[in-house]
């Protein structure tokens, strides 16, 4: 990425993808309307309310009422301030309900999910509680609880109120733990991955590998030595007995290797069981 002659071809091409793959996730759109819709409420409700409360938690945005007016709302980021908004505008409205917005997005993101999950006869086959359902629940709880405060406070005169904050901190609490063991860890993983195009281009510009049976070209050496690196250090062992290595096979010629020796061996306990061996 950082080579002098590539640098701002590469800083460009980071742009669009981080567009077209983070912003928009048109990648996520090939696959299903439905799915991109999910997920894209999904993704940015969770962006949206971490930009917000994480800031918030750890002190880096405060807000101050002036001291001449006590209808005008200051704030301020690591202490600097940024500038002041009066009480009952549009902007005082979206900022005090900004993390009602961010629920309210999680929340159309959550129903499609689960509309998709509960039609898709292909999505139902594969998926598993705990790493397709249960975060779709944990962000659920956070919303619905979330919310309760709002409603508590403009609709309930407070009722309820220390309940419901300490109800929607344990959902909150239970989330970020969960965060590494299921598809939550995509806020981390997804922007990581943007790294794999970089490398893709890398190979496809480098020298290609060729098959060992077939001698057609079917991926980078740059992939094909790492994956021998990676497996060495795991301690997997796939060097034929020539010397060769199987990653130095394509894929397609595994399968052929791979029905061929079945072959064999089907036809061989055939023979054993009719007495011909």
């Amino acid at each position: 990425f950082l080579e002098r002659k590539h640098f701002l071809r590469n800083v460009v091409h980071l742009g669009h993808i981080v567009w077209n793959n983070i912003v928009l996730q048109r990648f996520i759109d090939r696959r299903s309307h439905m799915r991109w819709t999910a997920h894209w409420f999904l993704a940015w409700g969770c962006l949206l309310a971490g930009a917000v409360t994480f800031p918030l938690s750890f002190g880096w945005v405060r807000f101050e009422t002036a001291t001449d007016n006590q209808q005008i709302y200051r704030a301020f980021m690591f202490g600097i301030p940024l500038g002041s908004f009066r009480l009952r505008t549009v902007i005082a409205e979206l900022t005090f309900n900004i993390l009602d917005i961010a629920a309210v997005m999680v929340l159309i993101g959550v129903f499609f999910a689960l509309w998709r999950r509960g039609r898709d006869h292909g999505a139902m086959s594969v998926q598993q509680f705990s790493n397709d359902l249960t975060p779709l629940i944990l962000l659920f709880a956070i919303c619905i609880t979330g919310l309760s405060l709002t409603v508590s406070t403009h609709l309930m005169h407070g009722l309820y109120y220390i309940f419901l904050s300490q109800l929607h901190a344990i959902t909150v609490i239970l989330t970020l733990l969960y965060l590494p063991f299921g598809k939550l860890f995509h806020i981390f993983q997804r922007p990581a991955q943007l790294g794999l195009d970089f490398y893709k281009r890398a190979g496809a510009e480098g020298t290609q590998a060729n098959c060992l049976r077939c001698g057609q070209a079917y991926a980078s050496e740059l992939q094909i030595e790492d994956l021998k690196t990676v497996q060495a250090a795991l301690q997997i062992r796939y060097q034929l007995a020539d010397g060769a290595h199987y990653q130095n096979v394509c894929p397609q010629c595994r399968r052929k290797s791979l029905a061929l020796t079945q072959d064999v061996l089907w036809r061989t306990t055939d023979m054993s069981a009719r007495g011909l061996l």
